[in-house]
Order: C-alpha cells, then sequence, then structure tokens
C-alpha cells in the first residue's frame, strides 16, 4: 500500500489529529495539504450524510485575505461577479478567471468589512495569484494567509448539532452569510455553507492551536443525531451537479462552458481580470457545455487519474471529467466536458481503461 511521505512542503490541517483517532484510512492532496477522503466505510458515509450529520476536515479550502484601503477593488478585480451589492457579513460565489477568461478557482468571498475581504478558496495558488496582481497595479492591499482552518457539518440534521453548540440564531443565517462567535473561548467564524447540497455549516476555526478541541466539541454536540466523519463524497457532489474546478475544467475551460456563466457579470469594471475575453466568449457562445452522463453496467467503476475521451458516431467530442457509483441512481455516473453538438439525449460511447462503455446523457443535476 502506498503512503504519503511526510515533508514540510506538505501541511497538515489544525483538524488532522483528531481525523486520525476518528479512523481516517485515506487521504487526497488539496493546496499542498492533506484532506481526508474516507474513514474506511464509504457507503456508511455517503448515507449519514443524506439523512443524518457528517463531519468534515476541510482545512484544505485555504483563506486568501486581502487587508488595506484597495481590498474591495482587488476583490473585483479578481471575479466577474459583481460584488459592489455585497454586504458586511455576506458570502458570495465568485468563480475567478484568468486574463483569457479560463477559470481558475471558484472561492466563495467572506466580506468581514470594507477593507477586509477572505477568498476561501478551491485547489489552486491563489495567494500568489493575488499578490502577482497587487504588484502589477499598484494597489494599497496586503495579501496574506490567516491562521484560519474551516470544519463542516453538512447533512439534514447538522443544523440541530451547531444550534445546540452555538444558539439557535444560527437557524436565522442566510446561505452564505456569516457570523464571528466563540465556542468555549475559541475564536471562530460560522457560515451557513458547505460543498454538499444537503445543508450545513463551515466553523472557520481562527487559531489553530485548538482544532482538537473544536473538532471533538462537535463531535459530542452530535451524538444524539448520529454524527460521524466523512469527507466531501463525489457520489453525492456529482449526484447533486456540484462542479470540482481542476478536476472537471481543463486548462481551456471558461465559466459559460461549466455551468457557471451566471456568476458572471458582463457590466463589471473594465480592469477586471479575464472580462475583456468573458465578454467575447459571451458574444460568440461556448464551443462545448457540460452534461451528465450515465453508463451502462452495474459494477462500480470509478475514474482513474485522468479525463476519459467520449466519442459521438465514431468522433471523439469531448471528455468525461470523473465517473462514480450512485447508491441513488445505482449506476455509474459522471459529467461530460463535451462539444455543444452533443445534447442529453444522445448515446455516447466512452473509452475506458477496460474497453468501450455506452452512456447516455442527461442534464444535471442528477437529483
Amino acid at each position: 500500500m502506498v503512503a504519503v511521505f511526510p515533508t514540510a512542503r506538505l501541511r497538515t490541517s489544525p483538524f488532522y489529529e483528531a481525523t486520525v483517532a476518528e479512523g481516517m484510512t485515506s487521504a487526497s492532496i488539496y493546496n499542498r495539504m492533506i484532506m481526508p477522503t474516507t474513514y474506511g466505510d464509504p457507503e456508511a458515509e455517503y448515507w449519514r450524510l443524506i439523512e443524518g450529520v457528517s463531519q468534515w476536515d476541510v482545512g484544505v479550502e485555504r483563506q486568501v485575505q486581502l487587508e488595506g484601503p484597495d481590498a474591495g477593488r482587488l476583490a473585483q478585480m479578481l471575479t466577474a461577479r459583481d460584488i459592489s451589492t455585497c454586504k458586511q457579513g455576506q458570502g458570495k460565489y465568485a468563480p475567478l478567471c484568468n486574463h483569457r477568461g479560463t477559470v481558475i478557482n471558484d472561492p466563495i468571498l467572506l466580506k468581514h468589512a470594507d477593507d477586509l475581504y477572505w477568498f476561501s478558496i478551491a485547489d489552486s495558488d491563489i495567494w500568489f495569484w493575488a499578490n502577482a496582481i497587487v504588484a502589477e497595479r499598484g494597489l494599497d492591499v496586503e495579501v496574506s494567509e490567516p491562521d484560519v482552518s474551516p470544519m463542516a457539518l453538512q447533512g439534514p440534521k447538522a443544523e440541530a448539532v451547531v444550534a445546540s453548540v452555538m444558539g439557535d440564531w444560527v437557524r436565522g443565517l442566510k446561505y452564505f452569510w456569516f457570523r464571528d462567535a466563540e465556542v468555549e473561548g475559541i475564536p471562530v467564524t460560522v457560515q451557513r455553507s458547505g460543498w454538499s447540497k444537503q445543508g450545513g455549516f463551515e466553523i472557520y476555526l481562527r487559531d489553530g492551536r485548538h482544532g482538537t478541541r473544536l473538532w471533538n466539541i462537535f463531535r459530542e454536540a452530535g451524538q444524539p443525531h448520529g454524527i460521524g466523519p466523512g469527507a466531501p463524497t463525489s457520489a453525492e457532489r456529482t449526484e447533486s451537479g456540484l462542479l470540482s474546478v481542476g478536476g472537471d475544467t481543463d486548462a481551456n475551460t471558461n465559466p459559460f462552458e461549466v455551468r457557471l456563466g451566471k456568476y458572471v457579470n458582463l457590466d463589471v469594471p473594465d480592469d477586471t481580470l479575464g472580462i475583456a475575453a468573458l465578454r467575447r466568449i459571451a458574444q460568440e457562445g461556448p464551443r462545448r457545455h457540460q452534461l451528465g452522463l450515465i453508463l451502462q453496467g452495474e459494477t462500480p467503476a470509478p475514474l482513474g487519474f485522468t479525463h476519459e475521451d467520449i466519442l459521438l458516431h465514431g468522433t471523439k467530442v469531448g471528455v468525461m471529467t470523473n465517473c462514480v457509483w450512485s447508491p441513488r441512481l445505482t449506476a455509474n455516473i459522471g459529467y461530460a466536458l463535451i462539444a455543444v453538438e452533443a445534447q442529453a439525449g444522445d448515446t455516447v460511447e466512452i473509452m475506458r481503461g477496460g474497453g468501450v462503455t455506452a452512456a447516455r446523457l442527461v442534464e444535471l443535476p442528477f437529483i
């Protein structure tokens, strides 16, 4: 069995020791950190998320902090979503593009003040990117990575667990809104958010020395609700149509190809990164789009390390970017990044390691 060799270039989250104690059996690498992926019983973890409450170490979702007089201006330069009406205490899903209009990250923006913003990022180095833009544009803003690490409580019973610890005020939080608080003296930020469609909260630990204690406080509070450890499951997120930038995208993917067009405001300022390219793409129309795939076969056959080619009438028209077994659909399902000529209802062929597999294109989400 392959093990990850420890190195100072690979970080652990403040919750790492707690996840080891919980029985973590496998992990992935995300933002140069260890991200738990399962605790040995993926199906039980899946149903706990669907029906109960699941506790996740998502400390890999690093915060890129913008602080200073030009913080708001830089935040708008980085995303093509209009954030001019974003209020203090509000979060927004805010995809980031490069100068070519290619999606490079899809973070949640949290506005703490007019001069203080966080980007809670997906898997790419936005700290480095933002610092380069600051230097290029001569902005008065400090870009840093604060000591902040999210822990997620997800599932239909998550609200009850979080309210039992934080108080009933959390029930009034709107989606992506957040509030600073303390848990037994531990500073946190509580946001209604999370990388699932089952509902829940992310608890942003603001002092990494208290990771295990914070984990155990919520773990204990969740016992009456059947809490257990888990991770962002590929099956649930695929069923729900959630995007994984870097996994479901490639080096040329623009927002319009992967259902993110509604988060692009073409009338944002002209100095917004990538906006000129995005305006052109919007006018011309994207050449690809994202659809779901339901594969033939009754045996789980997940995707490996590479995208797999999709053929329509013998011609390559795109790639399958992920594939997982869906317990609710009892089928292998995945995403296609595919030419717009291919449409939902078409039958395609996927070039897999074991041969050719037939699949049907469908609209997203699956569920």
